[in-house]
């Protein structure tokens, strides 16, 4: 289901992650919500440049934010609605607060502590360093849905003639070290579930045929 713009260029990304704040990267429970669903085939999956090659020049021009930011997926966020995203699903704590109150699993602690001494490192290397041998993907997507990491850039292997080829390794970051200390500044003053709130009428708004709990499921 097509419910924006067709997006054929970078420049129509943009324009449609400023307009809907919060834009899932793949389908979700809400039909039409996702740019998967409002791109051009021309450059889904093809020879040229196209959401794949865009998503990692978006965030390291801060355009928006990026990670797996809903239901364990990829999305893209505005830096305005980031701030009241992260204002939500931290619930005005501090992550040395939960690890210290046994909130944080002992992985994912471990993994933010080196993001934090590692700003931009590469995510195969956080996985090395660390030691993970399996859970790691889950640890980190764990860290992204509650917004302690983010994806800063995508960096990609070369071959021998310079090319770049693959999927692109994200470089990670937390959001205070990439947007500065203050991103939260947005959400000021506004309580976890008002932040909620805010997020929610703003969707609603652009997706009126969508119920209000079909919008909190997504955003949980």
């Amino acid at each position: 289901m097509q419910r924006f713009d067709m997006i054929s260029d970078r420049a129509g990304l943009e324009t449609l992650i400023r307009r809907v704040g919060i834009l899932p990267f793949f389908p979700t429970g809400v039909p039409g919500w996702s740019l998967a669903e409002n791109i051009d085939p021309a450059v889904w999956f093809t020879d040229r440049d196209g959401p794949w090659e865009w998503k990692g020049p978006l965030a390291w021009e801060k355009v928006c934010v990026y990670g797996k930011f809903l239901r364990n997926k990829a999305a893209f966020v505005s830096p305005e609605w980031f701030a009241e995203l992260a204002n939500y699903r931290r619930g005005g704590l501090d992550f040395e607060d939960l690890e210290a109150a046994g909130e944080i699993p002992h992985r994912d602690g471990l993994l933010m502590r080196y993001v934090a001494a590692h700003p931009g490192e590469l995510s195969k290397y956080a996985k090395r360093e660390c030691g993970f041998s399996k859970g790691y993907d889950a640890a980190l997507t764990r860290l992204q849905m509650q917004t302690w990491v983010i994806d800063q850039d995508f960096r990609y292997s070369v071959d021998r003639y310079g090319k770049p080829y693959g999927w692109g390794n994200a470089a990670l970051i937390r959001p205070e070290d990439w947007l500065g200390v203050d991103f939260l500044g947005p959400a000021e003053g506004r309580t976890p579930e008002e932040s909620l709130a805010r997020i929610l009428g703003h969707l609603a708004a652009l997706l009126p045929d969508v119920g209000e709990a079909a919008l909190r499921r997504e955003l949980k």
